[in-house]
This record gives C-alpha cells, structure tokens and sequence, in this order.
C-alpha cells in the first residue's frame, strides 16, 4: 500500500508531463500545410469569430467569478473561494486552448485529405481534437492533486467542492448560456443563408460555421472538465467517509493519473491505425487507452487492500464496469446514429 500510495506525489508531475504532450500535439498540427491562400482566410475569419465570441464571454464571466469568490470566502472560508476561483480559471485555460487546436486543426485536416489521403487527414483530425481531452485531463488532474497536498486538515476534501465548483460555473454559462447563444446563431444564419442567399448548410461563406466551432468546442471542454474533476472530487469525499483508509481518499487520483498515461498509449496508437477504416480507427484507440488503465489500476488497488470491502478488490471492479458501461453507450449511440449501420438503413 505504502508504494501506491507514493505515486500519489507524482501525479502533479504525470500532469504537466500530460500537458506538455498536448502542447507538443498542438504545435505539430500547426506546423501542418494550411492549403492555399484562399482557405487560410476563411480559416481566419473562423478563428477571429470564434475567439472574439469566446473574449466576450470570459469577460461577462470575471466579474460573476469575482463576486461569487468573495461571498465563498466570508461563508465558506478562503480556502474553498482560492479552490473554487483555481477551478474556474483552469476551465477557461482549457477551453481557450482547446479552441486554438480547432481551429488549426479544421483547415489542416481539409488540406490534408485533399494533398495526403484519408490516412493523414484523420490523424490531422484525431490529433487536433486530442489536445483538448489532454489539456482537461492534464490540467485537472494538476489542479486537484496540488490544492489537495496544498489543503491540510479536516476541511481539505470540504475546500476541494470549490475547485469543482468553479468548473461547473464556467460549464453553466459556456454549455448552457453559450450553448445556447452559439446554437441560435448557428440555426438562424443557416435559415437566413438558405432561404434569403442560397448559400448551402455549413458552407464556409455562412457565419454559423464560427457558431458551431464555440458551441461544440469551448462549451464542450467546459462541460467534460466540470464532470472530469467533479467526478474525482466527489468520490475523494465517499473515500473520506472510511476514516481507517487514507488510500480511499487518494485511489481516485492515483487511478486519473494511470488514465492520463494510458490516454497517451490511445492517442499515439492512431499512427498505426490511421491505415485502418477512420470509424474502427476510432473506436479501437479509446480501447488502446481502456486496456493500459486496466491493467495499471488493478496493480495498484491489489497493492492497496483494501480490507474495508467486501471485496479487496471491489474499487477496481466498480472501476471497469463503469468503463465499459461508457465505452457501452458511445458505441450504442454510434450504432443508432451512424449512416453505415441498419437502424439510419432503415429509416433512410
């Protein structure tokens, strides 16, 4: 138990490790050819769009992230208001880079299939959305482990509510409030394209295409940090309950920081599948990453027993069903959803 519970001290270095990969992601899908000159304008215009929206929005959003820290620290205490406003900034840092990698990373993929294949598009493509899912995991898992350590005494799992808590206020306003913004822009210019210009649905001349790039990246990363560290978060506070395992408390850290290297195992797998079909190519790299943390997390809860249980090794259990029951319901959806299957057939 002592030798798992050491890795606990390497988690904030697993994370910056996990962030400057993504940062190491980042550069090489914008070191790629961005096409002629004409699709290097449309791609800034898209840029300047999606970040003059997003500018906005964290600016409304400081004043609503001031005042809510100050009340949290006369009711709560300053250590839950420092925690609460750490989670929200880390939010914003990573829907802000999140938003740079796609919009490289959209113009990059087009060039590529166009020059290179399918093969070297979908790697552009797979890479350029990576950068997002690592920053979240990377920079969530620093933020907790660091203000964890930081934090002392029998108010430590109470003060760490705020860190979550500051990522739900950003996922409220960029899922919910920009959701919403971003998908009424987006409806409403296509309508007005369609009807009043001719031009088609998505076509690069209709600003909707900036609406779609804010929605579904900066809310989205809003959206899967707030359940990525409130999921850590609230089951830290279950392991707390058990007073006689400490390791309770500190499994969930220790099993993100194992995800967070099995992730890169997934992520770098594409070199060789991007020769494979793209939908099994995308399938099969999230497996990649489920069998690493598979294996490294039964090691490590085996070597914690876990003797609170009733099975030693019920933690590591309850942790693959739930991976599997996600893994379960995104190839559901896939399969109702996706153009190559019997039930869209059907109903075509």
């Amino acid at each position: 138990m002592e030798s798992s519970l050491s890795m606990l001290s390497y988690s904030p270095f697993v994370g910056a490790a996990g962030f400057i990969f993504a940062m190491l992601t980042y550069m090489w899908v914008a070191k790629q050819p961005a096409g002629n000159a004409k699709m290097i304008s449309i791609a800034k215009l898209i840029e300047d769009g999606s970040f003059t929206f997003l500018r906005k929005e964290y600016t409304i959003l400081s004043g609503f992230l001031a005042v809510v820290t100050i009340l949290l620290g006369v009711k709560l205490g300053w250590n839950t208001a420092i925690c609460y406003i750490v989670g929200a900034l880390s939010s914003m840092i990573c829907g802000f880079i999140g938003m740079k990698a796609a919009t490289k990373a959209n113009v990059r993929t087009a060039e590529a299939a166009a020059q290179s294949g399918q093969g070297k598009a979908l790697l552009v493509a797979f890479y350029g959305g990576s950068v997002m899912g690592m920053v979240v995991a990377s920079v969530g898992l620093m933020g907790v482990a660091l203000l964890y350590k930081w934090l002392s005494g029998s108010s430590t799992i109470e003060a760490l509510n705020g860190f979550a808590m500051g990522a739900s206020s950003i996922a409220l306003f960029a899922r919910v409030g920009g959701g919403i913004y971003t998908k009424a822009a987006d409806v409403g210019a296509d309508l007005v394209g369609k009807v009043e210009a001719g031009i088609p649905e998505d076509d690069p001349r209709n600003p909707a295409t900036i609406a779609d790039n804010v929605g579904d990246t900066a809310g989205r990363g809003a959206d899967i940090f707030e359940s990525y560290v409130g999921s850590v978060i609230a089951t830290m506070f279950i392991g707390s309950t058990y007073a006689a395992a400490s390791g309770a408390v500190m499994l969930p850290l220790i099993i993100v920081t194992i995800g967070l290297v099995a992730s890169v195992l997934g992520i770098l797998s594409m070199n060789i599948l991007k020769a494979s079909d793209p939908a099994w190519a995308l399938r099969l790299a999230p497996i990649v990453g489920l069998v690493g943390l598979f294996i490294g997390s039964y090691f490590v809860v085996s070597g914690m027993e876990f003797t609170i249980f009733p099975y030693a090794m019920g933690p590591f259990y309850a942790m693959v069903l739930g991976s599997l029951v996600g893994l379960f319901i995104g190839l559901a959806t896939e399969y109702y959803t996706a153009g190559e299957f019997a039930p869209v057939k059907k109903i075509a």
